[in-house]
């Protein structure tokens, strides 16, 4: 991204002291410059506007050529406060369409560094656009769900939030199924989650799904997948 050291610079300038509040958010895994949402992405901006527009042209010329700064997402992840990887999450969102299949190990990359729920949720989007638009990715999906690693295995779920009708079950019972029995927070809550959400489109699906899989579920994916029905009326 051109001008990524002004980007940097006005990044620190912006610095506040509401950075120990949102550290301590965090648990203080992670040191924070106390930049509010808006304001950064008020700051990255002018600087995302370029870098799409240069993005279009590039590809307007070679479309079949790489596009994604990969540089800058490396060189700015690796920064240590927080708001950094906040950076390169927003820009890999707004630059998702230009991604490509053999991106997705540096995605993988990016989930399992400095990783925490907040860098991870903000990235499956991403990575959903890229499953939905190259289906021969969902079998990475799989191989996600399989990983030692919670935050991939999480990622393998909830990549498929919000995809409504276009959610593939097969693909969401596979990963769900391949997920049971962690006894990880964040796996079962994540899975909790990715079944609440479908429930909104197919609530019979996920009532099926809950039942079938009734003695390996944790209480709280059970108690996270039916919030909003009841389940015994249900079924």
């Amino acid at each position: 991204m051109k001008n990524a050291d002004m980007l940097i610079q006005e990044m620190y300038a912006n610095a506040t002291p509401d950075a120990a509040a949102m550290a301590k958010y965090q648990r203080n895994k992670f040191p924070f410059l106390g930049i509010r949402s808006q304001t950064r992405r008020d700051i990255l901006k002018p600087y995302l506007k370029a870098a799409k527009a240069e993005a279009k042209a590039q590809n307007t010329i070679a479309p079949n050529e790489p596009v994604i700064d990969w540089d800058f997402v490396a060189d700015t992840w690796q920064l240590a406060e927080r708001e950094f990887q906040y950076i390169v999450c927003d820009y890999l969102a707004e630059m998702k369409i230009y991604l490509l299949p053999t991106d997705l190990p540096k995605l993988k990359q990016l989930i399992t560094s400095k990783s925490w729920w907040d860098s991870v949720d903000s990235l499956v989007k991403t990575i959903g656009h890229m499953v939905h638009k190259y289906p021969d990715l969902k079998d990475d999906m799989i191989s996600l769900s399989k990983s030692d690693n919670i935050w991939l295995k999480r990622t393998s779920m909830i990549h498929q939030l919000g995809m409504k009708d276009k959610t593939d079950t097969a693909l969401l019972a596979i990963t769900c199924e391949n997920c049971l029995g962690t006894n990880e927070f964040f796996v079962d809550k994540g899975m909790g989650w990715i079944l609440r959400d479908y429930a909104k489109t197919n609530q019979d699906w996920v009532v099926r799904f809950l039942k079938n899989h009734e003695t390996d579920l944790s209480n709280l994916t059970w108690r996270e997948a039916s919030k909003h029905f009841d389940i015994e009326k249900a079924g």
